[in-house]
């Protein structure tokens, strides 16, 4: 008898789907299943837990990458790190614990540490062979200025006059961001880059920088100039740029806020608005969001990017702040019950207990089985911006 060979890659396929059923097997029952403790008090206490003990991991002050199920905490990661400075410096603010803004300081002198001669941030994790990113060092860009706007350190300041000149000095005329891309990035696919442009506006602004605050605009003016009128955004993804994942299209809508906001650009603020409004119609009943959309504005995918969807309900409530509808508010909460009915909160396992999942079902393809340190941060960032829009003027914004 004559054996008919399988084609490789259909062998490829068959071997793909019996390894992601044997990972969701072993792995998921790592993560906690669906629940119901539904009170934001203490799904925002064991975030903040969890990134303390993320930090506390390892030999550094910066906050671990995450962990992958079962593993322990990875190493620290310059990138997010820098964002999660602006939540501890918020944190210090809104509960008074002078603990947050100790260990703000000390993610601040880390990143300082590991900046580049250049005044770039790498990509990627430490390493002796760095490369510079544009994105990371606009995120570092955003704490490093929420810091020196608090203690007025010099440290931080001189550390962001080299990170925006590096930044000015690889943007092209059009704003846009061609040199100096993560290797990591995908090529021509970073419309996304207006969040580290809103780290760039920021720090210009703590500096008195005008020409760091005009390029930063320059940006965002290219960034709406690319977007759709059903609010799509082209070019927008590390992995798909036909279907970017929510994460990314989050990351737009914040860059675009918060430059609006910081600059009086009610331009910018529509421009997200209007990719908001057709995430608010996508949403369903339970609060989700498919974790990637296409050109329609459409979900493609049946899995969540659990950051992305945190991400959409800070916009939201930023939104709502600027012009109060109903319906942002009743988004964010239907968002971020849909959030902490999937946050591990029992685990046994100090690397998963309040941490943030990247999608759900944990096995979706994005970050899948692992715990993320920017999904938590920006949980964190959407739990407190809820309570204050449901209580104004009684809690300070994180916004990063």
């Amino acid at each position: 008898m004559k054996l008919v060979s399988m084609p490789k890659t259909a062998l490829k396929w068959t071997v793909d789907s019996l390894k992601q059923r044997w990972d969701r097997v072993r792995w998921s029952g790592l993560y906690t299943d669906l629940h119901r403790n539904l009170d934001p008090d203490v799904h925002l206490r064991e975030s903040i837990e969890w990134l303390k003990r993320a930090q506390d991991f390892g030999d550094d002050r910066g906050v671990s990458y995450g962990t992958r199920f079962g593993q322990g905490f990875q190493l620290s990661y310059p990138e997010t790190t820098g964002y999660i400075i602006c939540t501890f410096v918020a944190l210090s603010r809104i509960l008074q614990v002078t603990e947050y803004l100790e260990r703000a300081i000390e993610m601040g002198l880390w990143e300082i540490a590991v900046q580049m001669d250049s005044g770039a941030v790498m990509g990627g994790y430490v390493q002796s062979n760095p490369t510079p990113a544009v994105f990371n060092t606009g995120q570092v860009l955003l704490g490093w200025a929420s810091l020196y706007e608090t203690t007025r350190d010099d440290r931080f300041a001189k550390a962001g006059e080299r990170a925006c000149a590096w930044l000015m000095s690889v943007q092209e005329p059009s704003g846009h961001w061609v040199r100096g891309n993560s290797e990591y990035a995908a090529k021509d696919s970073t419309l996304y880059n207006v969040k580290a442009a809103w780290g760039l506006a920021e720090m210009g602004r703590a500096l008195g920088n005008e020409e760091a605050v005009r390029a930063a605009v320059r940006n965002a003016e290219y960034t709406v100039a690319r977007q759709a009128p059903n609010g799509w955004f082209p070019d927008c993804c590390l992995s798909d740029s036909r279907q970017p994942l929510l994460h990314a299209i989050g990351y737009t809508m914040q860059g675009l806020v918060g430059i609006g906001i910081l600059t009086g650009r009610q331009d910018f603020i529509d421009a997200a608005a209007r990719t908001a409004d057709k995430l608010l119609k996508l949403m369903d009943s339970q609060g989700f969001i498919p974790g990637r959309i296409n050109s329609s504005m459409v979900g493609t995918v049946k899995w969540c990017c659990l950051t992305g969807t945190a991400q959409t309900s800070i916009v939201w409530s930023q939104l709502y702040e600027l012009k109060p509808r109903p319906e942002y508010r009743e988004a964010v909460h239907r968002a971020n019950r849909y959030l902490m009915a999937r946050h591990d909160i029992e685990s046994p396992d100090p690397a998963v207990r309040g941490g943030m999942a990247g999608s759900w079902p944990v096995w979706g393809d994005y970050c899948p089985f692992m715990i993320l340190n920017w999904a938590t941060k920006f949980f964190v960032d959407a739990l407190i911006a809820e309570r204050r829009i449901a209580a104004p003027n009684t809690v300070a914004t994180t916004d990063a």
